[in-house]
């Protein structure tokens, strides 16, 4: 374990770094999926069309084509940014068609006696959904929605290795092809780090769901 305890520094950054792309997707799926997910459920036909196209071909395609298509086709069409920006939004995106469906699940598992109440007294649809319907949704969204940030902890690697740079997997392999350190120990602390935000993450996920089932 020579190499990692000799590259702390990078390690400690590069960690940072994956916190970072993780941070911004976790935020940026749960919105746009709950979007996509209202979209779903909404009165609107196009939106409700729209909404299964999204997750349709999201969900059914990987995680590289999607990076690839925003990476290399985004600039064809004259949008210009970073790696860091183009993966980082090919993780919300593809993230967001699980989260849509998490909380779709969650929707479909509320009385539909809530929603008519709430039209009774006169809430439009959006009153409704965000008032009424979502919070007592998003309850039983937490286990199927902690799988799903679980999978995305996961896939930032996948974006790592697409050349976002300075992440956990840019520092394992800067490590093994400019340095030259031996693979094993060197990956072997890129794992420890993936494996300390994934268990982590796991365990404030059942903290919330365990308060969430207390408040029912």
């Amino acid at each position: 374990m020579d190499p990692v305890i000799d590259n702390l520094d990078l390690y400690w950054s590069g960690f940072l770094r994956s916190l970072s792309i993780i941070g911004w997707s976790l935020v940026g799926s749960l919105l746009l999926g709950t979007l996509i997910a209202a979209f779903r459920v909404s009165p609107v036909a196009s939106l409700r069309a729209f909404g299964a196209a999204w997750v349709t071909l999201i969900r059914n395609c990987p995680l590289t084509i999607v990076l690839f298509f925003i990476a290399f086709g985004l600039p064809e069409i004259g949008i210009n940014a970073s790696y860091y920006f183009f993966g980082v939004a090919s993780l919300i995106i593809y993230t967001s068609a699980f989260v849509c469906e998490a909380i779709r699940s969650g929707i479909n598992s509320v009385s539909a006696g809530q929603a008519e109440a709430a039209r009774a007294i006169g809430l439009p649809f959006t009153q409704t959904l965000t008032q009424v319907v979502l919070p007592q949704a998003l309850r039983a969204t937490v286990p199927p929605l902690g799988s799903v940030q679980i999978a995305m902890f996961k896939n930032s690697a996948v974006v790592g290795a697409f050349g976002v740079g300075r992440d956990l997997w840019s520092v394992g392999r800067d490590l093994t092809s400019a340095q030259g350190y031996s693979y094993v120990p060197v990956l072997t602390g890129v794992a420890i780090g993936y494996l300390v935000i994934t268990l982590t993450g796991g365990a404030l996920l059942a903290v919330i769901e365990r308060k969430v089932a207390i408040a029912r």
